[in-house]
């Protein structure tokens, strides 16, 4: 294309939040530039292939990270059309009322949002309705209310985990069908039929989808955006490495990107929106800086790149006495522990089940004491697993943060034992339930998923950095994600958000990308 083409819009990152972003503003009719530095993932069959994926890291990023003693290490990013969600669970979840409010954790403070659920309860619907969201509203007593019930009725449990649900009600709980983005053909009674592809497998969790049947951004929304509307523009492997502002500092007037072949190029547009994630989107405002922003772009509060959350995460393998021969797993989820309760003063967290593990990956983390024969001992062991998520809160503390090296690389420097203390006492409490329904009287941690031992590689739930908020001297973005100081730069991925929540964040980044995409429409009108 050519690069002196004026835009109206450019932005930046293909994820939940960018694709989204363009899909809604492409409807209005004016140009719109969508940039994203990796390319198209290429369906293979390596795609649903646990070594390849786990393994070799097939379509992990070639990026080198710092870690707050300066030590390398490679996150778990993935530059694709489409970004990290190409490889995410699909598991979209509403945060609680309680979560835009304060709440005292065991570890601190988790503070109040400068909206309330109510506000964004209607992106909500709209987000749920747009990445085909199974699920039935009303099932959790622990969530908030919705205005509308999701589109597509739930995933039905396969018989062993139907059993593993009725084992937990009758332990007291309430377990609930996990809400999740797949486009799976089931019939009347909610049951996939067999033509769906979701139910013949169950890569899901950490897999880029073969048959195009995970609700990822590329799917839902670039391919059919870019289809519909001549008006919308992509580049891939475009990467941008600065944001220029006018002498006055107070409007962005270039994107300054390195193409494929190595040439840079400056594009112009009235509006930029940026969402390269909340690392990314961070570190380039950081490395931005300017006369007129000496700390970087929109970030005279200082906030900028600080407050980085990712979840305190454990992927768990139970083992069964009984078979689990479920193909499709990733079914159920329970918040019972995710407020203060009889279990505990403070919050613990959710818990939810992964896709199912193969013999590959039992082989790879299996206790030693199953590493003690041929491979048909660890096909047994995977017969016998069942798959959870245990996810707690983590704090947006100011020295959690985002920062550049001298030569430009990025750091991130995680404050240990951060809210550690739910996460810890929800794992023992489950494995006690467990026990009591039949599996071995403890879990495994799964350290090969999605490529990491939850250590601060593990950046699948990235958020914080850019927080939003109407005091300008400690945020970085107003209430519509607009930068304070710039006119025309908005952030709409994870960064915006003050507090994480103990669910997976992608549906909250993306009802607010349809919210702040409503505000720019108006304003382009």
């Amino acid at each position: 294309m050519d690069p002196h083409e004026h835009q109206d819009v450019i932005v930046i990152g293909s994820g939940p939040a960018g694709g989204t972003m363009a899909a809604e503003l492409a409807a209005t009719g004016k140009k719109i530039l969508l940039l994203e530095r990796g390319d198209w993932l290429p369906r293979e069959r390596a795609n649903w292939e646990s070594e390849e994926v786990f393994g070799n890291s097939r379509y992990g990023a070639a990026e080198t990270f710092y870690d707050r003693d300066d030590k390398p290490f490679h996150p778990g990013m993935h530059y694709f059309v489409g970004g990290n969600s190409k490889v995410y669970g699909a598991a979209l979840f509403r945060l609680t009322p309680a979560d835009f409010g304060q709440i005292t954790q065991h570890g601190g403070i988790s503070p109040a949002w400068p909206i309330s659920y109510d506000d964004l309860e209607p992106y909500y619907v709209r987000a749920e309705h747009m990445y085909k969201v199974h699920g039935k509203h009303g099932e959790d007593p622990f969530a908030g209310k919705s205005s509308e019930d999701y589109k597509y009725p739930p995933v039905q449990h396969a018989p062993r985990i139907q059993q593993l649900s009725d084992g937990l009600t009758g332990l007291g709980l309430h377990p609930f069908h996990l809400p999740i983005g797949v486009d799976m053909i089931q019939d009347e009674q909610g049951q996939a039929t067999h033509d769906s592809p979701c139910i013949r497998c169950d890569r899901v969790d950490g897999f880029p989808c073969l048959v195009g049947a995970k609700s990822d951004s590329e799917t839902i929304a670039v391919r059919p955006a870019l289809a519909a509307h001549s008006n919308l523009q992509l580049l891939t492997r475009a990467t941008v490495r600065k944001l220029l502002t006018d002498d006055a500092g107070g409007s962005v007037t270039g994107v300054v990107t390195e193409m494929p072949d190595g040439s840079t190029q400056t594009f112009t547009a009235d509006i930029v929106v940026l969402s390269a994630g909340s690392i990314l989107s961070s570190a380039l405002l950081l490395a931005s800086a300017n006369d007129k922003h000496p700390h970087g772009l929109a970030n005279s509060s200082d906030v900028v790149g600080r407050h980085y959350m990712r979840h305190n995460n454990v992927a768990l393998m139970a083992l069964s006495k009984d078979p689990n021969p479920t193909t499709f797993q990733k079914t159920l989820a329970i918040n019972d522990f995710y407020g203060p309760s009889k279990f505990w003063d403070y919050p613990m967290g959710n818990i939810q089940m992964l896709g199912k593990s193969d013999d590959w990956q039992v082989k790879g983390e299996a206790p030693k004491m199953l590493q003690w024969g041929p491979d048909f001992g660890y096909r047994i062991a995977a017969s016998h697993s069942m798959d959870f998520w245990l996810a707690g809160e983590d704090l947006p503390l100011p020295t959690s943060r985002v920062t550049l090296r001298n030569d430009g690389s990025i750091k991130l420097a995680l404050t240990p034992d951060n809210n550690t203390e739910g996460v810890k006492r929800l794992r023992a409490c489950f494995d006690d339930m467990l026990t009591d329904l039949g599996m071995a009287s403890k879990s495994f941690a799964r350290g090969l998923y999605l490529h990491k031992r939850m250590d601060v590689s593990a950046t699948a739930h990235q958020a914080g950095t850019v927080r939003f908020g109407t005091d300008p001297t400690t945020s970085a973005l107003d209430l519509d994600c607009k930068a304070h100081e710039l006119d025309n730069l908005y952030v709409v991925d994870g960064s915006f958000m003050p507090s994480i929540g103990a669910v997976n964040p992608t549906l909250t980044i993306i009802a607010n990308a349809i919210r702040v995409a409503e505000r720019i429409a108006a304003r382009l009108r």
